[in-house]
């Protein structure tokens, strides 16, 4: 077995369900087109997108030799459907459970450790959503699967409900080739969306896109994009939900993603008033912390006037 078949099946046996390992390179072509988003404005306030874009677009900046990219992803899909009645507003469905930064983390981590004991005078970084690194990209690089035209990345085997980590490292290890996107001229997702923040196949404008207002916008948000928000508070599926390639979704084994008590189709009543003590207890290990106390209130309130 060489190392890299070794890495692959210590990735299986640890939860992961797909992995790839491409070149670890400049990327001047998405490089590019990432200047090009920022340029735009279409990262709206993420301030933290400017910074390190050289990083982002060389792998070799963050760890000095790098040879390969290791690329995994998890599958997090839950088979519950939305269903919210008057009064009830929609959860993405990736924050349903535990933070994903937490459980996807440990396995990758395990899995850099069994590196290690292999081949110890490797040197390597792990992350997952958490550097300055273009997930979705090297994901598509190391044929995990493609970016579709809402940008999310979508495997054969599990559509787009996956979870994305990287391990970058100096061992030279064997490629895998990309596959082809399969989107062809499918423009479901978007027609689909709402706020039209697809603002043209492969490119999204946060500014309109209902998961980062409802997530990461601090502040008011435009009527005219709130009364769009279809009940939904936190997060959006709606690309997502109509993509054909979501049809080959697999119920997930791990348990930690499965939804929490009124984590589905949540009381806009009790969200509006909840306290602090409330929102920490409930939210504690969930990604919904993200948006905070107040942004949980913002959203509902928004909703509740739909």
């Amino acid at each position: 077995m060489t190392l890299s078949e070794h890495i692959k099946s210590k990735a299986l046996e640890l939860g992961i369900h797909k992995i790839g390992i491409a070149k670890a390179e400049e990327l001047s072509v998405e490089g590019a087109h990432l200047r090009e988003w920022l340029n735009r404005g279409h990262h709206a306030s993420l301030r933290w997108m400017e910074k390190n874009v050289e990083k982002r677009i060389d792998p070799r900046l963050i760890v000095p030799d790098a040879k390969s990219v290791i690329s995994l992803a998890v599958n997090y899909y839950t088979p519950t459907l939305h269903d919210p009645s008057d009064g009830e507003g929609k959860i993405s469905r990736y924050a349903w459970g535990d933070d994903y930064h937490i459980h996807v983390t440990k396995r990758i981590q395990s899995l850099f450790e069994s590196i290690k004991q292999i081949a110890p005078e490797s040197e390597g970084r792990y992350y997952v959503d958490t550097g300055p690194i273009m997930e979705k990209v090297w994901a598509e690089r190391a044929g995990i699967g493609w970016q579709g035209k809402h940008t999310n990345l979508i495997t054969k085997e599990y559509g787009s409900w996956v979870f994305l980590g990287e391990i970058i490292t100096t061992l030279e290890l064997d490629v895998d080739p990309p596959i082809e996107d399969f989107c062809g001229t499918c423009t479901a997702c978007i027609d689909a969306c709402p706020t039209d923040a697809i603002h043209q196949p492969y490119v999204l404008d946060s500014n309109r896109c209902i998961s980062y207002l409802t997530i990461e916008h601090r502040g008011e948000i435009a009527e005219s994009l709130g009364k769009k928000f279809d009940q939904w508070i936190y997060g959006c599926d709606i690309c997502q939900d109509v993509c054909p390639w979501n049809r080959f979704q697999k119920e997930t084994e791990h348990k930690e993603f499965i939804a929490r008590e009124k984590n589905i189709d949540p009381s806009l009543d009790d969200l509006v008033e909840i306290s602090q003590e409330e929102f920490s207890s409930r939210y504690k290990n969930s990604p919904m912390k993200r948006t905070k106390r107040e942004g949980i209130i913002r959203n509902a309130n928004i909703v509740k006037k739909l």
